[in-house]
C-alpha cells in the first residue's frame, strides 16, 4: 500500500470537504495549509516520506490561493535537492463557477509537480456529457488533467454536488493505485 498525503488549502471549508473525499479514496493523510500559508510541525518530513502527494487549492481569481502558492514557493528547498523526484502527484481545485478558470489552477499544480520531477496522474475518467447527465454524475464537469469541483458561492460545505464528491473519491483511489503499482 502506498503512503499518500493530501496537502491543501481551504478558504471557506469547501476545498477541505473535497480534500477529505480525495483522502478517503486514497487512504491518505490530510495536511492542511493554514490561513497564513504555513504547514504544521513535521509536515515537510511527512511529505518527503510520501509515495504520492496530492495538491489541493481553491481557485481564486484564476489561480490557486496565495496560501497554496506560499507553500509551493517554500517547496523550492525540496526542489533544490530533488527530494520529490519520481514521486507520484495529483491535484484538485474548487471554485464557485462551473468553469471559473479552474483549468489554470490544475495546470499550475501539474507544473509544480513537474518542476519537482514528479509523475502526474490524470483524472482518468470519461466525462458525463450526455443530455441526460446531471451534477450527481461522476466527472460531470469533464475534467481530465485532474479533479474539478464546483461549489456555488452561496452553498454550504454540505451542498457540494455528490457527483463531484464521488469523483473526488475515485480520483484519490486512482492516485493511490498508481503509486502502489509504481512502488511495488
Amino acid at each position: 500500500m502506498a503512503k499518500v498525503v493530501v496537502v491543501y488549502h481551504s478558504g471557506y471549508g469547501h476545498t477541505q470537504q473535497v480534500a477529505q473525499h480525495v483522502a478517503a479514496g486514497a487512504s491518505a493523510q490530510l495536511l492542511a495549509i493554514d490561513t497564513e500559508g504555513n504547514l504544521p510541525a513535521g509536515a515537510w518530513d511527512l511529505l518527503n516520506s510520501a509515495d504520492a502527494i496530492i495538491f489541493g487549492s481553491p481557485t481564486y481569481m484564476g489561480s490557486p490561493s496565495w496560501q497554496f502558492k506560499k507553500f509551493a514557493d517554500a517547496s523550492s528547498k525540496v526542489w533544490f535537492t530533488r527530494g520529490w523526484q519520481d514521486k507520484v502527484f495529483g491535484g484538485f481545485t474548487n471554485s464557485a463557477s462551473l468553469n471559473g478558470d479552474k483549468q489554470v489552477s490544475l495546470i499550475y499544480l501539474q507544473t509544480l509537480a513537474s518542476q519537482h520531477g514528479g509523475l502526474w496522474v490524470s483524472l482518468g475518467l470519461l466525462p458525463s456529457n450526455a443530455k441526460n447527465a446531471s451534477r450527481e454524475d461522476i466527472n460531470n464537469l469533464g475534467g481530465s488533467v485532474g479533479l474539478l469541483v464546483q461549489s456555488p458561492s452561496d452553498a454550504s460545505v454540505d451542498e457540494i454536488p455528490q457527483g463531484d464528491l464521488d469523483t473526488a473519491k475515485a480520483y484519490g483511489q486512482r492516485v493511490a493505485g498508481i503509486a502502489a503499482k509504481l512502488r511495488g
